[in-house]
């Protein structure tokens, strides 16, 4: 186990797992800022991972921690359709933070970086009340491809996922109410939630699709995603989806049913599946599903303005931050 008692025994450790230079970064950490080199366009993208809002220490270990905090930002440059490139880290430290956190914590989420092409150009370290992780991460276009933006879905479009939804909500709620113990019950889902499956070499498949309208990752569920995705599209645009019990996860089902709900409403609410969710054209909707494996049809864009699950309108809202 490595002392850690100095800003510069962090840095020392982090050097331990990332390197610092790889030709896309030209100069890395140790400096007032990193340099890169790049002759395509980049996206950028921001999280931050905080304690007790985004995750509890009670049932995330700290190899949870370190996977989660990156792996929510690799999958919003997969959404764009972009290839990984580099982030930076920012670290809010409590001090009773037990001394064996950290290698697990940067093991795990050195071990992704690698297997996603990603370096770590620099960030920041500091002292805080509780633990907190910031993420900056940045991707380009793939050869022949594009970034995939939301706004351009047009009525008659097949709405689709790379992924399922409600699996995380699942082990969420289920890890609040028992613990770690959750999963016993429902081990899918609670590994749903605590390691998502990064899609980014789909999301660059549909990139490089000429049927594809745009790609988003469903971090908040349908209910509060879907109509962020058709809000600027052209006209009063809707969407009927259909989400029957025989698509869902037989651990969504059981845990719905457990609590007396509506399992396809419990997994339209969702959240935290990190699946990819967009429009393709019609038209070649079973060309594109014989191209890239996975791709499920989940409804259609309309052009009423309104807002169907399984036939019935659905009105609820789902996950905000600030409600």
């Amino acid at each position: 186990m490595t002392s850690l008692r100095s800003e510069q025994d962090f840095l020392k450790l982090i050097d331990t797992y990332f390197p610092a230079e790889n030709g896309h970064v030209t100069l890395g950490r140790g400096d007032d800022s990193s340099i890169l080199r790049t002759d395509k366009e980049l996206c950028i993208s921001k999280d931050l991972f905080l304690e007790d809002i985004h995750f509890r220490r009670s049932y995330f270990s700290p190899a949870d921690i370190g996977y989660k905090s990156l792996a929510v930002n690799i999958s919003d440059i997969a959404a764009m359709g972009g290839q990984p490139r580099g982030f930076a880290l920012g670290l809010i430290i409590p001090p009773d933070l037990e001394a064996n956190f950290w290698e697990p914590f940067f093991k795990t989420m050195s071990a992704l970086a690698k297997e996603n092409g990603l370096i770590l150009a620099g960030g920041d370290l500091s002292k805080g009340q509780y633990l907190g992780i910031s993420v900056t991460v940045w991707g380009e276009t793939a050869t022949h491809g594009k970034f995939l933006t939301r706004g351009n879905a047009r009525p008659g479009d097949i709405l689709f996922l790379h992924g399922q939804t409600g699996m995380a909500r699942t082990g969420l709620l289920s890890l609040e109410e028992l613990g770690p113990a959750a999963a016993k019950n429902y081990p899918e889902c609670v590994k749903a939630h605590l390691r998502p499956a990064m899609r980014v070499e789909a999301g660059l498949k549909l990139a490089a699709s000429p049927h594809i309208r745009g790609l988003m990752d469903l971090s908040d569920g349908l209910a509060r995603d879907l109509p962020r995705f058709l809000a600027k599209c052209e006209g009063c645009v809707g969407a009927d989806i259909t989400l029957p019990e025989s698509a869902l996860h037989s651990e969504i089902i059981s845990y719905a049913k457990s609590k007396f709900i509506s399992p396809s409403e419990h997994a339209y609410q969702g959240g935290e599946d990190y699946a990819l969710f967009g429009a393709a054209s019609a038209e070649y909707f079973d060309e594109l599903c014989n191209e890239i494996e996975g791709i499920q049809a989940i409804g259609t864009v309309t052009n009423n303005g309104k807002f169907f699950l399984n036939e019935n309108e659905y009105t609820a809202t789902g996950f905000d931050h600030f409600s």
